[in-house]
Formats: C-alpha cells, structure tokens, sequence
C-alpha cells in the first residue's frame, strides 16, 4: 500500500503543490520587510548602541574613576588612568574605549555606580582606519553631551521596569 501511495505523490507532484500552497499562502500577508535607510524598526529604550559619557547638571564629568567598568569588562576595551584633584576627588584623565574589541554586553553600564558611562541607541557609525572606532574620553564626553536628552529620557524609561 505505501508502494502505491509513494506512487501517486511522485505522480501527481505532490511535494511541489504543497510547496505552492505555502507560497501562496504568504504571498498575499502583510510584508514585514523593511526597507532600511529609508525607515528604521522601533528600538527599545535598553537598547545598547554606541557609548557615551555623561555629565552633570553643572557640566563636571560624572565618571570618579572607581574603574569597575574596566574590571569588568569581559573584552579588556576599556582602558582608564586616573588622578586626584586638589580637592581630593578622583578624576579620570584617560578613558579610552577600543571599540574592536568592545562586545556591547552592557556590564560597563551596569557596573557604574554614577551613571558615568552608557550605551546610547546610536548604532549607525562606522570605521573607515582602524583608529575610527578607539573613543577617547573627549569623543565620549561630545557624545554625551549630543544625546544627553535622549540618554536621560532612556534611564527614566527604564528605572520604570526595575
């Protein structure tokens, strides 16, 4: 019996006439392709992008180089020395970020007890020299500043869901 089943499927092109029917079942469905540059998919607001560094309402960095973001870092991307002020405060006057390397686990974020260093929605950049994508602590500082509205929207939205 199975002879003549197997038969009959070759026969009459059984497998073909089931493939046709699941293309045409989704041939007349909604299209959810996007067509890139010109629109762009929703992002979340934990999204994690390109760093950047924040500052105070006052304008002074945050960052108070405790350097748990750099002992943390699975990836050893970021690479931080540091210096006391006259004040007595700790301040960073290296913070560099290796981008190459930098896997965008978000632990660096994770493990700032200030709120110092983040990971924006920013995920359109790219590298052209292979020193394109080494951020010094200047560039992350002018990222912060840029998107600091949006940063600040994005930790609201997110201290929310915690």
């Amino acid at each position: 019996m199975e002879k003549i089943t197997n038969f009959f499927k070759t026969f009459l092109l059984y497998e073909l006439v089931r493939g046709m029917a699941l293309t045409g079942r989704y041939f007349f469905a909604r299209k959810i392709t996007v067509q890139y540059p010109e629109e762009k998919t929703p992002q979340g607001f934990r999204f994690r992008g390109l760093h950047a560094q924040r500052r105070y309402a006052n304008g002074e960095e945050r960052c108070i180089g405790c350097k748990l973001c750099e002992a943390v870092c699975p990836a050893l991307a970021i690479k931080i020395e540091i210096a006391e002020r006259e004040d007595g405060t700790r301040r960073t006057t290296q913070y560099d970020i290796d981008l190459y390397k930098c896997i965008f686990c978000g632990f660096c974020e994770e493990s700032c007890p200030v709120d110092a260093i983040v990971e924006t929605r920013i995920f359109e950049y790219h590298g052209e020299k292979p020193g394109d994508l080494y951020y010094t602590k200047q560039m992350l500082l002018a990222m912060g500043d840029k998107y600091e509205e949006q940063i600040a929207k994005d930790r609201v939205a997110d201290a929310k869901y915690r």
